[in-house]
C-alpha cells in the first residue's frame, strides 16, 4: 500500500481507520489505546460530516453510534459487535456479498470473539509481503541517495 504524507492523507479516512483500531484495542482490552483512538477518529469525523454521507453511511446515525462508543470506552465497557449505519444500498448489497464470498459470514452478524484470529490478527497475520515491499523501498532510497 502506498503511503502518502501527512498533508496528502484525507481526514476521513484517518479517522475511519483510528474508528477501525479503536474497536480492536478494544477486543483486546486495551482501554487507554481504545479511548485515545475513538476520541481522535470522533473529532475528525465530525469535522468532515458531509464526506460520511458521500461514502454511503448514514452520517447523523454513524456520529451517534461514535459518541455511543466513545462512553462506552471512556466507562471500560466491553467490546460489542458494531453495525456500521450504511444507507447505500449497493454499498450494503456489496458488504453482505463480500463477507459471504471471503469468510462464509452473514453480514451483520455478531464478532465470535473466541476466534483467535480475531483478537490476535497483528500477532498471526503473514507480514511477509509487508516486509519485502518495506525492504524494497528502503534498497529504493538508498539508490536515489546514491548509497
Amino acid at each position: 500500500m502506498e503511503r502518502r504524507s501527512p498533508k496528502q492523507r484525507k481526514d476521513y479516512w484517518v479517522g475511519l481507520i483510528q474508528l477501525a483500531v479503536a474497536l480492536y484495542h478494544q477486543r483486546r482490552g486495551n482501554g487507554k489505546g481504545a479511548k485515545r483512538l475513538i476520541s481522535n477518529s470522533l473529532h475528525l469525523l465530525e469535522a468532515n460530516r458531509s464526506v460520511l454521507s458521500n461514502l454511503g453511511l448514514d452520517d447523523e446515525a454513524f456520529l451517534m453510534l461514535l459518541r455511543t462508543l466513545k462512553k462506552k470506552m471512556d466507562e471500560d465497557m466491553p467490546y460489542e459487535s458494531v453495525m456500521l449505519p450504511i444507507k447505500d444500498e449497493a454499498l450494503l448489497s456489496l458488504c453482505q456479498e463480500m463477507a459471504q464470498k471471503k469468510e462464509g459470514l452473514l453480514f451483520g452478524q455478531e464478532s465470535n470473539l473466541s476466534h483467535t484470529f480475531l483478537i490476535e490478527k497483528h500477532r498471526l497475520r503473514d507480514r511477509t509481503e509487508v516486509l519485502l515491499e518495506r525492504k524494497k523501498q528502503i534498497e529504493r532510497k538508498k539508490k536515489s541517495r546514491g548509497l
